[in-house]
């Protein structure tokens, strides 16, 4: 066999030297990149569920309510975590100016589900409406007797408030109760006007 010259050989050594090294390295690259790219992937996955359990934790304690009564707005109302009847009514429009708001507990807190109904005063019959055909609909069809009735009933009648009530009631305690319906016209505030639209009324 013929023998080669080490100055011929050296290229092919150092060639293969530098393809040996090259090839490492690229390898080397590969096997580093390779968990980068995949790391964004699996903290994308697990981040989801999380945030989307945080949504559905905050929505589900919110409450629905049906506002009606004397409001400007009455419907049904979402309302926030630890909302208030006040905050209700709100939502509402407000109460209106019949509204007796006095009947509702304001600071109560609402629950899901839940009715509020605001109620509407009940508006006192003055002298004035005591000759007009709607006060003549409001006449009791039994007659109250002034000697036995109660305070709360003898406001009932038109043209009676809780004063006037009170007043009848200690002229009857005073003067052993009522003789006749005549009676009523020593009661301080109770006139000829009244008095007359009061007989239909009551008995003694």
């Amino acid at each position: 066999m013929p023998s080669v010259p080490l100055s011929t050989l050296a290229p092919y050594a150092i060639a293969a030297v530098l393809v040996i090294v090259l090839g490492g390295r690229w390898l080397a690259g590969r096997q580093d990149a390779a968990p980068v790219a995949a790391t964004p992937a699996s903290s994308h996955r697990s981040a989801t569920p999380a945030a989307a359990a945080v949504r559905l934790s905050t929505g589900a304690v919110s409450s629905v309510v049906d506002v009606a009564g004397a409001v400007r707005r009455p419907g049904v109302y979402r309302l926030r975590p630890g909302a208030r009847v006040r905050d209700a009514l709100q939502r509402a429009g407000g109460a209106t100016g019949r509204a007796n708001t006095a009947a509702v507990n304001l600071a109560a807190k609402v629950t899901d589900g839940q009715q509020i109904v605001v109620p509407e005063r009940v508006a006192a019959v003055g002298p004035a409406a005591a000759g007009s055909s709607a006060a003549t609909a409001t006449v009791p069809a039994v007659p109250i007797s002034l000697n036995s009735a109660t305070l709360e009933q003898l406001d009932t009648l038109q043209g009676v408030g809780p004063s006037t009530a009170q007043k009848i009631i200690d002229w009857r305690a005073q003067n052993g109760g009522f003789a006749s319906v005549d009676d009523l016209a020593q009661i301080p505030g109770i006139g000829p006007k009244k008095l007359e639209a009061l007989r239909p009324q009551v008995t003694p």
